[in-house]
């Protein structure tokens, strides 16, 4: 009687596991993320070519949900072969030592319909931070759509060193944006 017991124990366990999340397919193709900020006050929008995200979700159970996203930093583009080949170097993303931004999902939560609150950590050139985002999710055929938009401050991860420190050409204010799609 015990043995029947645990078999529909471990069952059961394993039919409320499945119905938790549930990781998506993302579509890099249709997926993006990019950063914006001001060069001489000027609006300025850069994608970053090459990322890996990796969402765990089921719209039922939000707060079961994880997401994580790796960025190959050598990848932004800037629409300039040479400006590409800069922001690579030390003084800013240092590709070479730190070839990969990071974010780890430690909460997401309801915040509505639609919508979800993401808090998580970010590791940027070796520096760690807590952040918290909003984020929109809606459905799309099968897919998943989830768009949000993460400001940091470019100097508190060491983006821009020694005489880049100077906000006058490149703000301070840094806007991440992605938008992502994905199905089950």
């Amino acid at each position: 009687m015990k043995t029947t017991q645990r078999a529909l124990l471990v069952s059961l366990l394993g039919l409320s596991l499945a119905a938790g999340a549930a990781v998506l397919k993302t579509d890099p193709a249709k997926s993006s993320v990019s950063a914006t900020f001001k060069q001489m006050n000027v609006p300025v929008e850069a994608k970053f070519k090459k990322h890996n995200i990796v969402i765990d979700y089921n719209a039922a159970t939000p707060d079961a949900s994880k997401a994580t996203v790796d960025i190959d930093t050598a990848s932004l583009d800037l629409g300039d072969a040479d400006m590409n080949k800069e922001v690579a170097k030390k003084e800013w993303f240092n590709s070479a030592q730190f070839p990969k931004a990071s974010f780890a999902s430690t909460a997401i939560k309801s915040a509505g319909a639609g919508k979800l609150t993401v808090s998580g950590k970010l590791t940027i050139k070796g520096k760690v931070a807590d952040v918290s985002f909003p984020l929109a999710v809606k459905t799309e055929g099968k897919n998943q759509v989830f768009e949000g938009a993460l400001p940091i401050k470019r100097l508190a991860f060491n983006i821009g060193e020694g005489e880049w420190k100077d906000t006058g050409m490149v703000a301070d204010e840094v806007t991440i944006k992605f938008h992502v799609v994905a199905a089950q």
